[in-house]
């Protein structure tokens, strides 16, 4: 990761405890924007063809839809998806998302995870920024 590139992620406020490993690591955010890269593992495998489960790439996109809204408080309240294509192990993998509208609470994301350029998911998430924690913290 360049400087440039981990100082815009440095100011991320939002999932400060997400293990990267599973989730990805930020290479952008900023206005509502946001890139996460995610290096798929074995133990990210479905099966002993190297399919990756879609739970992990699903886990990538609420990552970068939660730190595009980057807000402490911000839950993902319902998501439509598409699977395109399918991931294994190994693959490197490319989150990009971007607050496309947002009005009172509410906040709409866009995601789309690639790989080599090529998408293999998209979807619409709907985020919400709460006053306090989720779980009252």
């Amino acid at each position: 990761m360049n400087e440039t590139m981990e100082k815009e992620s440095d100011n991320i406020i939002t999932h400060l405890a997400i293990n990267r490993e599973l989730c990805g690591t930020p290479q952008y955010t900023k206005n509502g924007k946001s890139s996460v890269k995610l290096k798929t593992t074995p133990e990210m495998g479905a099966d002993d063809t190297g399919l990756v489960h879609g739970g992990f790439i699903f886990g990538l996109a609420d990552y970068a839809a939660m730190i595009a809204v980057n807000h402490p408080h911000v839950v993902l309240g319902s998501s439509e998806v598409k699977f395109l294509k399918p991931v294994r192990v190994n693959d490197t993998l490319f989150a990009e998302a971007e607050t496309t509208s947002g009005q009172g609470k509410k906040r709409m994301v866009s995601v789309t995870v690639t790989r080599d350029s090529d998408p293999v998911f998209t979807g619409q998430f709907t985020c919400f920024v709460l006053e306090n924690h989720v779980l009252g913290k």
